[in-house]
């Protein structure tokens, strides 16, 4: 590929670059820590039962706001070595390989071994040597499975107290005889309570920044 693209003219390298700028979307929703915060808080939303509070677009934007801070260090290393690349007049194509160079490490970090050899098995005939020859086409797809699976298994872990307050809710309604009355409704004030006296939030924010390696 990038012999490929070394052979075309600077013209219609500028255009290639142009066109990835448009998957630069694509690029933060499944190569950085975006999924993980954006599915755990959705699950999150679910558990609380709230609806519509807090809004997608306020998660959406904590969750970018979090990737920011939690990819900063990947970001620094691109900058730094796309700089002297920069200056030096390099071609398109080796500004792209050098850069995703820091972003396949930080997914090497996250992604389970089992993802990385089922996918690499398709693709190779031979084991690499070195982690460092797996292309970032190889990696990313073992990445994002990774996360998903790494995602769910937070958002059960979340899960499951708001199910057990549900559960007590409802034994005690059957209890008092009113069974038309919807668990949910009464259960929902004590979840926020809970959830805003034990600061919910900055636990579960805290614990996503500190579960990336």
């Amino acid at each position: 590929m990038d012999s490929i693209l070394n052979g075309l003219d600077p013209a219609l390298q500028l255009l290639v670059l142009m066109a990835s700028l448009s998957l630069v979307p694509f690029v933060v929703v499944s190569m950085t820590s975006f999924m993980r915060y954006i599915i755990v808080f959705s699950i999150l939303k679910t558990a609380l039962g709230t609806q519509q509070v807090p809004p997608a677009v306020v998660l959406v934007g904590m969750a970018l706001i979090m990737t920011f801070y939690t990819m900063s260090p990947v970001f620094g290393e691109i900058g730094d070595i796309i700089q002297p690349l920069m200056a030096n007049n390099a071609s398109l194509p080796s500004l792209l390989v050098a850069a995703s160079e820091p972003l396949k490490e930080f997914m090497m970090r996250q992604t389970n071994e089992a993802d990385v050899e089922f996918f690499m098995s398709f693709t190779r005939a031979a084991i690499p040597a070195s982690p460092s020859e797996l292309s970032l086409w190889e990696v990313a797809p073992a990445f994002m499975i990774s996360e998903l699976r790494t995602s769910f298994e937070i958002g059960f872990i979340i899960f499951v107290p708001f199910i057990v307050l549900d559960l007590v809710v409802a034994n005690i309604l059957l209890a008092l005889g009113m069974m038309m009355l919807s668990p949910t409704i009464i259960s929902l004030p004590f979840k926020i309570l809970i959830f805003v006296a034990v600061d919910g939030w900055g636990l579960i924010v805290q614990g996503l920044v500190q579960s990336f390696r």
